[in-house]
């Protein structure tokens, strides 16, 4: 199908879980930051790909692998970009752009977290 909705009722039940977020690269800060997963377009492994992100209330800071947009479907999360120490809170229907090799701090503010993302990679 070329269209796909972007549902603001997906649950954490609906995603896969993947484990921890170290396994993405993350460092877990505190918590234990389980994270899950379910795509909407191409493969993680593809330039680009979007899908569902949720994880567990923690700390992680990761940095980039890609360059994303996202929207909170579900929670609230404060992104820190750790090179200037600029900082807001993302609630429900809020979005945000990153660029690929950006080191961000995320705080889970909620039980679970859930963003709809697209991102691309260049090499």
């Amino acid at each position: 199908m070329s269209l796909t909705r972007i549902s603001n009722a997906i649950r954490q039940q609906d995603l896969h879980l993947i484990g921890p977020v170290s396994l993405l690269g993350a460092t877990i800060e505190s918590g234990t930051v389980d994270a899950y997963a379910l795509g909407t377009f191409g493969a993680p492994t593809d330039p680009a790909s979007a899908g569902y992100f949720g994880v567990t209330r923690g700390v992680f800071r990761m940095t980039y692998p890609f360059s994303e947009q996202a929207t909170v479907v579900q929670g609230s999360v404060r992104l820190t970009e750790v090179a200037s120490g600029a900082s807001a809170v993302y609630e429900t229907g809020d979005s945000w752009f990153v660029t690929q090799g950006t080191e961000v701090l995320w705080e889970i503010q909620s039980d679970f977290f859930i963003k709809h993302f697209f991102c691309h990679a260049v090499a």
